[in-house]
């Protein structure tokens, strides 16, 4: 089981609304497809299997998507790297911790902008080379997408240019500096044309010969100036120059009057001209990380305007002006100096999101009544005391994140926003729950961690849909048996409280895949957990727990086993009933052996053995063929003076920790370890490495210090002297 399960039908009625006319939408999510990451994609993993190494091999590919991709396939000349955009709306899983997406990640992962492009554009500009696609978007059958993507080349493929209806190239990630010995007349058939990471210094004059381009990406170049022929491109559609070096707005660009898309992200502008007036069918303009320390003026003067990216600038305040942006649907100014908002802002009644992380706001008006079409509104990081009663008038909200400010409650009439989805309020001074809460029927995430929370009001479990609740770091005393009602539930989040006690009331939590408890006050490994047959993750580290019931061999899907900062004084050997269990965490602990029923765990990937008490190497994890990581250290445990030779059998060991020990030489045959990627003994007293130590080909890191890591070619070997 999966995050999908549970989200698959949020994103679905979330994302449908946003749809226009067509299904695709332009090739600017094509740029940069490497950059994108749907939340759907996302949904697929485990929450922690992909910080832990831990990964699904399965294929999720049917035999109909092999036949339709295998079409596609033959349709693009040889190349094979032609995308698919995933439709998925930007919902974050932890905003504060997400850097602020680009321009290129947000139109990956936001369909409304499919909107802001007219049904022509989407004909014309389509990337897509299958004939079902052609045939849905009025392309003919015979226009062809090549990608030479970082095929080393250094001049510009001509030859390409002959084969009849080439009409989207991609020579991303190769060093063409020019145009030079390309036809024109060919030139004049390319409608798309990406040039990413090709180190270009500025863009070839023969660009003025691309009559017919609709869109350019020369995104990651060093780029500082535009040419002034670029203004012969007047079918142009869509501009992308994000990360280069431009300090000046490319003069010329004023007289594109059909451009609709602008992307100059992460640049160095201090300055827009007001010659950007002329834009009069600019839909999308992305200024990102710039240096901007004034919101341009001129930006109010675009009438078609949907969407504004002023995230990572300097701005502190807002023009009266702003409220001529009639057509504005998305508003992102993370990242500036904003101290509040100009009362105009309320009047863009159009406003479907709006972002304001990292400022300096103290204060949200009453009139954010205003915005009755607003979805999702991110006010993170601010100095927010309080949030206005009026925000319930917002009816169509369905994300709303609030963490890191300065509240101590919500607005009383919160229970309004029925259309609330996620609600985040993670990192403030909330002391309780309020128990109109569970008139939001349609809430799929709650997030209060690092709060004063001392309970969590029974009702919530009206909250049918949750599948995600996060309240770590409270002061929560008692297990809330209201949660464990949640059909739905998958993520549950208690570490750092002061829970004593598992109430049986668990055992219903029948689709709980994660579970935590670390740094609570628990005595004993609860029974009552040993039910959650479906719990792939579980983290009681940092108890007191001193024993592991027989019932544990019930949960047969447990991949993750936190056990870390107990009391455990003998290894658990109910814990080697687990088949699929992938990962151990047993460090700081009084274990002195391991018992050889270990060799019963086939799938152990890795293992924290480390600051126990052990007198000797335990041999016994020399059966463990399938582990990749060992970590034995023992800075707080006893000291292990030597290492067997039976090491050698992990075949398919890559890290190993055997730092803080007493250990005096690694073993003859420690070459057999091929895999081997890691090793660090720091803190021994190892004064040579044997010869085989030459055959471990894959290790990249060797610490031999606590505070050098040598290169292995750079570490000279010494022989033991007879």
């Amino acid at each position: 089981m999966s995050e999908n399960d549970g989200t698959s039908e949020e994103l679905e009625d979330i994302t449908s609304q946003f749809r226009t006319e067509s299904t695709s939408w332009s090739v600017e999510s094509e740029f940069i497809k490497e950059t994108s990451n749907s939340l759907e994609e996302a949904c697929e993993t485990h929450p922690r299997n992909d910080e832990l190494g831990i990964h699904d091999d399965t294929s999720t590919s049917s035999p109909g998507n092999k036949s339709k991709r295998d079409e596609e396939q033959r349709k693009t000349l040889q190349f094979p790297e032609t995308i698919t955009v995933y439709d998925s709306l930007r919902l974050k899983s932890d905003i504060p911790q997400s850097p602020p997406l680009s321009i290129t990640e947000m139109v990956a992962e936001y369909p409304a902008f499919t909107g802001f492009l007219s049904h022509e554009t989407l004909e014309t500009t389509s990337p897509q080379p299958s004939e079902e696609n052609q045939k849905g978007l009025g392309l003919g059958s015979d226009n062809f997408t090549v990608s030479l993507k970082a095929k080393g080349l250094q001049e510009f493929p001509k030859d390409i240019l002959k084969i009849k209806y080439v009409k989207y190239l991609y020579l991303d990630k190769n060093q063409i500096k020019s145009f030079k010995g390309a036809d024109s007349g060919d030139l004049l058939g390319l409608e798309i044309l990406s040039l990413q990471e090709n180190g270009l210094s500025s863009l070839p004059p023969e660009i003025q010969l691309l009559h017919n381009l609709r869109i350019l990406n020369v995104s990651h170049n060093q780029i500082s100036h535009i040419p002034k022929e670029i203004s012969q491109l007047g079918n142009i559609r869509q501009l992308f120059f994000n990360n280069n070096y431009i300090e000046n707005f490319p003069s010329g660009l004023e007289s594109l009057g059909n451009l609709e898309i602008l992307s100059l992200a992460k640049n160095k502008l201090r300055h827009i001209p007001d010659t950007l007036s002329s834009f009069k069918n600019l839909k999308v303009l992305n200024l990102e990380y710039n240096q901007l320390t004034i919101f341009p003026k001129v930006l109010c003067f675009l009438p078609k305007l949907i969407s504004l990216i002023l995230t990572g600038n300097l701005i502190s305040s807002l023009p009266k002006e702003i409220r001529e942006l009639k057509n504005l649907e998305k508003l992102l100014l993370d990242h500036n100096k904003l101290t509040f908002l100009a009362v105009e802002i309320f009047q863009l009644f159009k406003m479907k999101e709006l972002q304001l992380t990292d400022n300096k706001l103290e204060v949200i008006s009453h009139k954010i009544e205003n915005f009755k079409e607003l979805i999702i509104l991110i006010l993170d990081k601010n100095l927010l005391k309080e949030i206005p009663e009026k925000i319930s008038h917002c009816v169509m909200l369905e994300c709303l994140s609030l963490s890191y400010n300065k509240l101590t409650g919500l607005p009383k009439n919160i229970y309004k926003l029925k259309n609330l989805r996620k609600l985040y309020v993670n990192r403030n001074n909330i002391v309780r729950i309020p128990d109109n809460i569970s008139h939001l029927k349609n809430m799929f995430i709650l997030e209060f961690s690092g709060n004063i929370i001392t309970d969590v009001p029974i009702e919530v479990k009206n909250c049918k849909k949750i599948t995600k609740v996060e309240l770590s770091y409270n002061k929560i005393i008692y297990f809330p048996v209201g949660l464990c009602a949640l059909d739905s539930l998958y993520y549950l989040n208690f570490n750092g409280n002061y829970i004593s006690e598992i109430p049986v009331d668990i055992s219903f939590s029948k689709q709980l895949l994660n579970l935590e408890l670390n740094k609570n006050k628990l005595l004993i490994f609860s029974e009552h957990l040993c039910s959650l047959i479906n719990l792939e993750y579980l983290d009681l580290g940092e108890n007191q727990i001193r024993k592991i019931p027989p019932s544990i061999s019930n949960m047969v899907s447990l991949h993750v086993l936190i056990l870390c900062c107990n009391e455990f004084e003998a290894f658990p050997i109910e814990v080697c009933t687990l088949e699929n269990l992938q990962v151990l965490d047993l460090s700081i602990n009084q274990i002195q052996n391991i018992p050889s029923d270990i060799c019963n765990l086939k799938r152990i990937q890795k293992l924290n053995i480390s600051s126990n008490q052990f007198v000797y190497f335990p041999i016994e994890l020399c059966q463990l063929q399938s582990l990749e990581e060992l970590n034995i250290s023992q800075i707080n445990g006893r000291k292990l003076t030597r290492l067997p030779e039976e090491l050698s059998n992990m075949t398919q060991l890559k890290r190993l920790d055997i730092s803080n020990n007493a250990i005096r030489e690694i073993p003859r045959n420690i070459g057999e370890l091929r895999s081997l990627a890691s090793l660090n003994a720091c803190n021994n007293q190892i004064s040579y490495l044997p010869p085989s130590f030459l055959c471990l080909n894959d290790l990249q890191q060797l610490n031999l210090s606590d505070f050098l890591i040598f290169g292995v070619q750079q570490f000279d070997y010494a022989m033991p002297k007879k």
